[in-house]
């Protein structure tokens, strides 16, 4: 049994890996730490903890679905116990990014911008189809769109994406986020990425390699938060046991 500390546990994602977590063999959530105390709420379902020195459950793995502002806090943690620790925020800096690849040098930590099993496999795909199209004149965009209450833009999917194209392109591209002040063609080694923020769209990624007369499109649409939340519950059961290193999706996917 994998027991599993949600960190951001009064948000929305932290609430379906709790509800994901019912119904999934051999793992529970215990507790939570979030910026107030919430005890005995019948509709969180566990203890939540305004800090991890008030917690009193044993636990094995850390998820965390909350903001990049809250994330020192919580690698403060991992840090100082050698927790595990499922890191899914997104929008983290490059100081933080540095000190998640350092951490992980002492504490398991598996990081990944999406946890859904489409995107990820759609991150193997478009590496091979940019080695292939690029070289025969396509150009790459990627259009990402979620609901209006995220923070961050471009999203660390999209991010994601555009990375592992630049990789299979020898790192040479150029991410372009704003086109409005430029009054010139397009130059081929660029990759532009665009954000649509409203409503409640769960997350839909469009990757697209315009050549001449033919678009191909490779397309992920997420229905349900859930794929995430079951997404990072499996992750948790992947880290728990696991020896300190950085780990991401594709090794549970392996």
């Amino acid at each position: 049994m994998t027991r599993v500390l949600v960190f951001g546990a009064m948000g929305v994602m932290c609430r379906n890996v709790a509800n994901c977590a019912k119904v999934m063999e051999d793992i529970e959530v215990v507790a939570g730490v979030d910026r107030e105390d919430h005890f005995d709420d019948p509709a969180v379902g566990f203890p939540v903890y305004s800090s991890f020195d008030k917690v009193t459950e044993d636990f094995d793995v850390i998820i965390d679905f909350s903001v990049a502002p809250a994330i020192d806090g919580l690698l403060d943690y991992v840090e100082k116990t050698g927790k595990a620790c499922v890191q899914c925020t997104t929008g983290l800096s490059e100081a933080q990014l540095a000190r998640v690849e350092e951490i992980s040098k002492k504490s398991p930590i598996l990081r990944s911008a999406n946890m859904s099993i489409g995107v990820n496999l759609i991150l193997s795909l478009v590496k091979e189809a940019a080695k292939k199209l690029y070289a025969k004149g396509f150009d790459i965009d990627i259009v990402e769109q979620h609901h209006r209450r995220k923070q961050d833009a471009p999203s660390g999917t999209a991010v994601a994406i555009a990375d592992a194209v630049n990789e299979a392109l020898d790192n040479k591209m150029n991410y372009v986020y704003d086109r409005s002040d430029r009054r010139q063609a397009r130059p081929h080694d660029e990759i532009g990425i665009s954000a649509v923020r409203g409503g409640t769209i769960a997350g839909v990624h469009d990757i697209i390699f315009a050549g001449e007369d033919e678009v191909i499109t490779f397309n992920h649409t997420a229905y349900s938060r859930n794929i995430f939340a079951n997404g990072a519950l499996n992750a948790a059961k992947f880290l728990n046991g696991k020896a300190a290193g950085l780990y991401s999706m594709q090794d549970v996917l392996a």
